[in-house]
């Protein structure tokens, strides 16, 4: 069954990484999940005159739009993991991870690395977002939460 954008979920984790703590971020519109590949050219003469790779590292990034609204904790998150380069704890998941069903996404330890404000004369202000993968003691992961009888979800990979 297709899945809508409106009802996939970006999350920030407000406990410990091994306790999360899954706050939805809900001032957010239009995530974008980028996920890419790195390739290493292993062309060899063997290949008949076609070019050959092999998949080398994974690379993430999340960008979105997010309301400006200060004194958010959302918002306060995200402009303090700019300002001071500090880690946020993210996981952006195809939907509720309290409802039930089974859910996935990324998660991962990421820098905010991007904080445009946008100013439209005819909409809300909001700032454009992009966040990615940052040096931490856990790797980025793909995550898996099912959620049998509805609620009370929240758990681990």
């Amino acid at each position: 069954m297709p899945i809508l954008g409106a009802d996939c979920k970006l999350y920030r984790n407000t406990g410990s990484y091994d306790s999360p703590v899954w706050n939805e971020v809900p001032l957010v519109t239009d995530v974008k999940l980028n996920l890419e590949k790195g390739e290493a050219d292993v062309t060899t003469r063997a290949g008949a005159g076609w070019k050959q790779r092999i998949s080398a590292l994974k690379d993430a990034s999340v960008e979105f739009d997010l309301i400006w609204e200060p004194g958010d904790d959302d918002f306060e998150a995200f402009k303090d993991s700019w300002l001071e380069d500090s880690i946020i704890d993210l996981a952006v998941m195809d939907g509720d991870i309290e409802a039930e069903g089974t859910w996935q996404g990324l998660r991962a330890e990421m820098e905010t690395f991007s904080f445009t404000r946008n100013e439209a004369l005819a909409d809300a202000v909001a700032a454009s977002v992009k966040c990615m993968p940052t040096f931490s003691e856990h790797a980025p992961d793909w995550m898996v939460i099912v959620v049998e009888g509805g609620g009370g979800g929240g758990g681990g990979t």
